[in-house]
């Protein structure tokens, strides 16, 4: 049973390597030339990704890649006196098996994991998808696939050409995230990250052990969308210029990077509001079908753990796609429901608006730091459905038996 899927980041390469363990033939198609090497934002794996990231036989890669930042020097803005916060602490707090990992280098790894028995076609993209599985490429000749997945993000060409335009596009979290590459000039200690946080903006620097270069992150509020095109960098590094546009001198030193030849992101903290991905042979998986926000909603996690369930249900319906995409949807939408509410609430948390509020969250992050570990964690733990939602999530158990 042939099987393409579309987008070779997170989702693509751990879709890819279950299918192939449960017997499927898979063909990766990836626009970028190679394996994107974009200066990409660190990100989360909680346990359920953890987990499953160990039966795939590659924890040890992920560890040893881990970013290592354990403390957090905090500016408010207005304020003269630094806060310090103890970052491991928080993070045992909000997780019993973490990483916090590079996204290139997550990438890399998933992708290793499988590459040698999948078919990955580099450069190239999808350019129409017949009800019957006919596929036409940008540039490899057509080809008849059994199914169809986009992995392929937010902005997915899959599911654009099956669900239409917009499809899903529907809420707009209110808030935007950059991240900018920077040579490592900054005097960052090992493991440390500083933050400058200020009524609807918030930003920061960090690195990682085995990098030499650091990494600034943006995240600020807009009541309403900011008219940009998601390919226009100029104009996205012009908002972002205006959005943090007298904060401290160590910010406008990090945006002075904006014109060196560093990688830059810039998108929308946006929601999919899709409530079902599946259409006909084709699904949508990771942030191409249930996206719950960049960086605020466990996105990563939550598409690891799609790309683990899809190939699982699809080994479990012997291939046949209508009962394994309902199965699918199933397991899947009590978690993506969560992270979506997750999201929007971590958003304002994570940007207050007011003075008060930047004032709570950084006394927050010092209560965490001041209080004894076990204590942070044992009273996260009686609340699953907040910092504790991602952990909280289950991982089905499937068999590995080659689909004949």
């Amino acid at each position: 049973m042939r099987i393409l899927v579309s987008g070779a980041s997170i989702a693509g390469p751990v879709l890819a390597y279950w299918l192939t363990r449960h017997g499927f033939d898979v063909t990766v198609v990836e626009r970028a030339p190679a394996l994107r090497k974009t200066g990409g934002h660190a990100v989360d794996l909680f346990r359920p990704a953890m987990d499953i990231t160990e039966r795939m036989g590659v924890l040890p890669r992920v560890e040893a890649r881990k970013t290592g930042t354990t403390r957090m020097t905090l500016h408010r803005e207005g304020v003269r006196r630094p806060a310090r916060v103890d970052l491991s602490k928080i993070y045992r707090a909000t997780s019993d098996r973490h990483a916090e990992i590079m996204r290139d280098d997550l990438s890399e790894i998933y992708y290793d994991a499988g590459r040698d028995d999948v078919e990955y076609l580099f450069g190239d993209s999808i350019a129409s998808i017949s009800p019957d599985g006919d596929v036409t490429f940008e540039h490899a000749a057509p080809r008849r696939f059994d199914i169809v997945v986009g992995a392929d993000g937010l902005h997915s060409n899959v599911r654009r050409l099956v669900f239409g335009e917009e499809a899903g596009l529907t809420k707009f979290i209110g808030a935007y995230l950059a991240v900018l590459s920077l040579p490592d000039t900054t005097g960052l200690g090992d493991g440390e990250t500083v933050l400058h946080l200020g009524p609807g903006r918030t930003a920061g620097i960090y690195s990682a052990r085995h990098l030499d270069e650091t990494r600034a992150v943006f995240l600020f509020r807009r009541d309403e969308p900011l008219d940009y095109h998601h390919r226009d960098v100029a104009r996205q590094q012009e908002l972002l210029r205006e959005a943090y546009a007298g904060m401290h001198p160590q910010v406008d030193a990090w945006l002075a990077e904006l014109d060196g030849p560093g990688p830059f992101y810039f998108d929308s903290i946006t929601q999919l509001g899709l409530e079902s991905w599946s259409r006909g042979r084709v699904t949508l998986v990771g942030d191409a079908g249930y996206c719950p926000g960049p960086a605020v909603g466990g996105s990563t996690s939550l598409a690891v753990l799609g790309a683990y369930v899809l190939a699982g249900e699809l080994a479990a319906a012997g291939g046949d796609h209508e009962r394994a995409f309902a199965a699918y949807e199933s397991e899947m939408g009590e978690l993506v429901r969560k992270s979506r509410a997750f999201a929007v609430g971590a958003a304002r948390s994570l940007i207050p608006r007011s003075r008060a509020g930047v004032w709570a969250l950084a006394r927050g992050g010092q209560l965490v730091s001041a209080l004894p570990a076990r204590v942070t964690t044992a009273l996260a733990k009686l609340n699953t459905g907040g910092v504790r939602m991602h952990d909280s999530m289950r991982v089905k158990d499937y068999a590995v038996t080659p689909v004949g």
